[in-house]
């Protein structure tokens, strides 16, 4: 009888979604809300995203069944480091008046990837569930690619809705419609055509190379040429980084060498690569007098102007007061949502947007434009906020990534830190952390085999 009844009570007992379908559902939630805004769902599905990924890693922590000291070890090191990035973010606002709404946002936008890192640590995965997982970040990408090219024929046949974008500018992928959705949906396709290349070993050769082929299409036809500059500073840095190992360092320097020597070639010789030469010609603009000079570092020179003391160097003017993505762009687009929540703008940010629109060149090219990801950390949070966001970068460089493909993707967050602000671009940057997570946790059968 007490057999019976545990067997029925086995049966009853309730079953709940995977944690790693989880971590799915919340990476799909950042992945595809603009195209479902363009499609004609409620523009609030864009914020989704905040509130399934703190979900999932809720659920991640609190139901794991690890044991495992290398996993807990580094779970507690993200989650002191988000903390102490946090607490800068409180007393930067508590300095400058900032809203509780600013804090809650920027906080999200700028620690979603290590949330999602940290869910993904946090779980132990079999080898079928890794390989579920993996193939349905790689059906995202690839749904990201041939939207792009399914794209291209229609912006140039005006068929597209332009919305006042340029051709080119309208190729965006599943970022479809956002104002720089071509730069961030190449970047992803570039991204993981590197890691497709890289990784799918059980892939034919000439299918790998078909899908950076592709990616490489999807760059030049949609005029991404910032991709371009953010992959070649990411290949040498890691080529440097690689130095102390001689067979590595060669390695990576003859291919290194090699892509820039291809680069270049195709700059004066091919067709699709002479806008990279028009604006390479154009020395006039580089100058320390610049157009373009005096328009990238208008934040440097307009935010400290507004420091009153010299907490203002430590803590910056305020999340969402100057030059990142929820100051320049997205307190001022969703103001009728955010506004009565008891959300803040500063003059820094507007006086910005003035620089902007005095400067031609800020109109041919985010590349241009004085709003990115280190200045907006820099001018939001002050030196501290940015010493407390490379901490936590640090702590992914260190105990994450193993190898040198997630070093190389880590890389090129960094780069394109320096052009635009899709450091706070949720798709791009939970791509980026899922195939680090990914590689971290293909690594953990590989030593315990």
């Amino acid at each position: 009888m007490g057999n019976q009844n545990s067997a029925i009570l086995k049966k009853q007992k309730p079953k709940y979604i995977p944690s790693s379908t989880l971590i799915l559902l919340a990476f799909t939630t950042a992945f595809f809300p603009r195209l479902l805004d363009a499609l004609g769902a409620p523009s609030a599905i864009n914020f989704l995203h905040f509130a399934t990924v703190p979900f999932c890693l809720m659920v991640a922590l609190t139901t794991t069944q690890t044991k495992s000291s290398r996993q807990i070890t580094i779970v507690w090191a993200l989650i002191h480091g988000l903390l102490i990035l946090l607490g800068v973010m409180v007393a930067s606002a508590l300095l400058n008046q900032a809203g509780t709404i600013n804090v809650v946002l920027h906080f999200l936008m700028l620690g979603e990837p290590f949330l999602v890192l940290m869910a993904i640590v946090s779980i132990p995965m079999s080898v079928a569930t890794m390989q579920r997982f993996k193939n349905w970040i790689v059906g995202c990408a690839f749904t990201n690619l041939l939207l792009a090219f399914i794209m291209w024929p229609l912006a140039y046949a005006n068929i597209l809705p332009r919305y006042g974008m340029g051709l080119e500018d309208s190729i965006q992928g599943v970022f479809y419609f956002s104002g720089a959705g071509n730069t961030v949906s190449t970047s992803v396709s570039m991204s993981f055509a590197v890691y497709y290349l890289v990784n799918a070993k059980r892939v034919a050769l000439w299918f790998r190379l078909c899908v950076i082929l592709a990616a490489f299409t999807q760059l030049i036809v949609s005029d991404s040429k910032q991709v371009v500059f953010a992959f070649l500073l990411s290949g040498m840095i890691l080529t440097l980084v690689n130095l102390n190992d001689l067979s590595k360092a060669i390695y990576y320097i003859v291919a290194f060498g090699l892509l820039l020597w291809g680069f270049f070639w195709c700059v004066e010789n091919v067709e699709a690569f002479f806008a990279f030469k028009g604006w390479m010609e154009r020395s006039e603009l580089y100058g320390a007098d610049g157009e373009v000079t005096l328009t990238k570092t208008a934040v440097f020179r307009i935010v400290p102007s507004y420091y009153e003391s010299f907490l203002h160097w430590l803590f910056g003017l305020g999340s969402g007061h100057t030059a990142s993505r929820l100051g320049g762009w997205m307190l001022k687009d969703y103001a009728g949502l955010l506004e009565p929540l008891g959300s803040t703008r500063h003059p820094a940010s507007q006086q910005l947007w003035r620089v902007v629109g005095n400067a031609p060149v800020a109109s041919g090219s985010t590349m241009f434009l004085p709003f990115f990801g280190w200045a907006g950390i820099w001018g939001d949070l002050g030196f501290l906020g940015l010493g407390a966001y490379l901490y936590v970068a640090s702590i992914v460089w260190r105990k994450i990534c193993w190898n040198n493909m997630s070093r190389f993707l880590l890389l090129n967050v960094f780069s394109f830190g320096l052009i635009f602000t899709q450091m706070e671009e949720p798709g791009f940057m939970l791509f980026i952390a899922a195939l680090i997570g990914l590689q971290w946790q293909e690594s953990q059968h590989k030593v315990r085999v």
